[in-house]
C-alpha cells in the first residue's frame, strides 16, 4: 500500500467539551491530507443524569452530540456513550475507557497498515499535522508509535499560565533527565499526542482502560515491544485550561498547582536519575552475580524479593536477554516510583533542583552574552533572576523562557534519537 493511501483514524474522547471541540474539528477540517476518518466518543457515567451537580455536564455533552450529528460528514464516526441509558456504569468509566472504546472500534474497521492518531477534544495543531504523522511512519517504518512533541500556549491569564509553565517545566525536566541517562522510557505521555500504526495496537493487545494515566501505561506497554519515535517537525498544542475531567494529569495538576500544591509533581534532583543510570550500567555485572546497586533497597521493598534479579538471571540465556528483561521489570513506572519515594525523604525546593541541574549539565545558561558559549541568550538581569528562581513570584516571561530553553534541550535529544 502506498503511504499516502494509508488511512488515518483520529480518536477523540469528549466530556464537557462543547466549548472546545469545534476548534479541534476546525483543525481537522483544515488538514491538507486526505483519507482521514474522525472518531469521537462523547461520554459520561450514566448515573450523572440523576445527579443535580452533574446535569450541566450531561447537557454540555448533548450539545457536542448535536454538533457532531449535524455535520453529516461521511468519515465522521460518533460513538454516543452519553445519552440516557448509553453512558458508562459506575465501575467502568473515564477517559481511559473512552480511548479504549474508540481505538477498539478503529481496530475492528481498519487495515493493520492504517494509522491511529490520539487527540483530546481541546487540542490544536497546524494543517500539515496529519501529513507529518504519516511521514514519520514512512521515514521510520520500525517505529511502533510516535510520542509527538507538544507545547502549551500561554492563555493570557497569569495564574493559569504560571501553573501551566510550572507543570511543563516539571514534565520537560523529567523527560530530559530520562534522555540523559539513556532510559528506554524517555517519552512524554500525553493522550493528545500519540500516534501508532494499527498493527502496533494489535501487537500489544490494545490499550488498557484506566480512569487516568492510560496514556502513560499505553506508551510503556508499546515501548516494551519496540522503539517509540519522539520527534516530529509538527507540534500539537494541548489546551491550557483547568479541568477535573480526569483524576490526574494536566488539568488537575493546574488546579492543584494554582493553589500551591505541587506535591505530586516535584522537580526531581538530577542525582536521583544518576543513580538509575548507575543501575543500568551494572546490569551486565548483575547477570554474573548479585551486587549492591543504588536502587537495591527500593527494589527489594518494591518486589518483595531478596534478589530482584535472580529470576531474570536464571531465565536469560545471554547478557543481552538479561538486560532486556531488567528494563522490562524496572520500567518507567518503577523509575517514577523510585524518584517519588526518594524525593519524599528530604525537604528540597523544586527551584533548587532545577537550578542545580542546569548548573551541572548546562552551565552555559548562566553565561550572560549570547555567543557560541552562551547559546541560550539570557540577559544579565534574567541570569540574576534565574539564580533567585521562585515559581510563585518569578516573572512569567522568564518562566516561559526557561520552558522554551527546556524545549530546545529536549528537542536535541529527540532528534539525536532518530539516528
Amino acid at each position: 500500500m502506498r503511504d499516502e493511501n494509508r488511512l488515518i483514524h483520529v480518536a477523540i474522547p469528549a466530556l464537557n467539551e462543547a466549548e472546545y471541540l469545534p476548534r479541534t474539528l476546525d483543525c481537522l477540517s483544515a488538514q491538507k491530507t486526505k483519507n482521514v476518518h474522525v472518531w469521537v466518543c462523547v461520554n459520561q457515567p450514566d448515573h450523572w443524569w440523576s445527579d443535580k451537580e452533574k446535569i450541566s455536564l450531561c447537557q454540555n455533552n448533548q450539545q457536542s452530540l448535536s454538533l457532531l450529528l449535524s455535520m453529516g460528514h461521511p468519515n465522521l464516526h460518533v460513538i454516543d456513550r452519553s445519552s440516557p441509558g448509553k453512558g458508562w456504569d459506575r465501575k467502568s468509566h473515564g477517559v481511559g475507557m473512552a480511548r479504549k472504546v474508540l481505538m477498539d472500534a478503529i481496530n475492528r474497521s481498519a487495515n493493520g497498515n492504517d494509522i491511529m492518531v490520539s487527540l483530546d477534544a481541546d487540542t490544536l495543531f497546524g494543517p500539515h499535522y496529519l501529513d507529518s504523522v504519516r511521514e514519520v511512519f514512512k521515514a521510520h517504518p520500525l517505529a511502533i508509535a510516535l510520542s509527538n512533541p507538544y507545547y502549551h500556549k500561554l492563555s493570557g491569564e497569569p495564574m493559569l499560565d504560571r501553573a501551566m509553565l510550572r507543570y511543563e517545566i516539571y514534565m520537560r525536566h523529567y523527560a530530559i533527565n530520562m534522555w540523559r541517562i539513556s532510559s528506554p522510557y524517555c517519552f512524554t505521555a500525553l493522550g493528545s499526542a500519540i500516534s501508532l500504526p494499527v498493527r502496533s495496537y494489535r501487537r500489544i493487545g490494545g490499550i488498557t482502560a484506566k480512569k487516568s494515566g492510560e496514556d502513560f501505561y499505553f506508551l510503556q506497554k508499546l515501548r516494551k515491544t519496540g522503539w517509540i519515535c519522539n520527534y516530529n517537525n509538527e507540534k500539537v498544542y494541548p489546551g491550557t485550561r483547568y479541568s477535573d475531567r480526569v483524576f490526574f494529569g494536566t488539568g488537575p495538576a493546574l488546579i492543584k498547582g494554582s493553589l500551591g500544591n505541587w506535591d505530586s509533581y516535584p522537580v526531581y534532583d538530577y542525582r536521583l536519575f544518576d543513580r538509575v543510570s548507575t543501575l543500568y550500567k551494572l546490569f551486565p555485572v548483575l547477570y554474573e552475580k548479585p551486587v549492591n546497586t543504588p536502587l537495591t533497597p527500593f527494589l527489594i521493598r518494591q518486589f518483595r524479593e531478596e534478589d530482584p534479579f535472580r529470576a531474570l538471571r536464571e531465565n536469560s540465556a545471554s547478557v543481552g536477554q538479561f538486560i532486556t528483561a531488567c528494563h522490562q521489570k524496572i520500567d518507567g513506572l518503577r523509575i517514577l516510583q523510585y524518584l517519588k519515594s526518594e524525593t519524599g525523604k528530604n525537604i528540597r525546593y523544586d527551584e533548587a533542583s532545577l537550578i542545580d541541574f542546569l548548573h551541572a549539565h548546562y552551565p552555559e545558561v548562566f553565561v550572560h552574552e549570547k555567543s557560541e558559549k552562551a547559546p541560550y541568550g539570557f540577559s544579565d538581569k534574567e541570569t540574576a533572576a534565574l539564580k533567585q528562581l521562585d515559581f510563585k513570584t518569578t516573572d512569567i516571561t522568564l518562566l516561559n523562557k526557561i520552558r522554551n530553553l527546556l524545549v530546545i534541550l529536549e528537542e536535541e535529544y529527540q532528534k539525536n534519537d532518530l539516528k
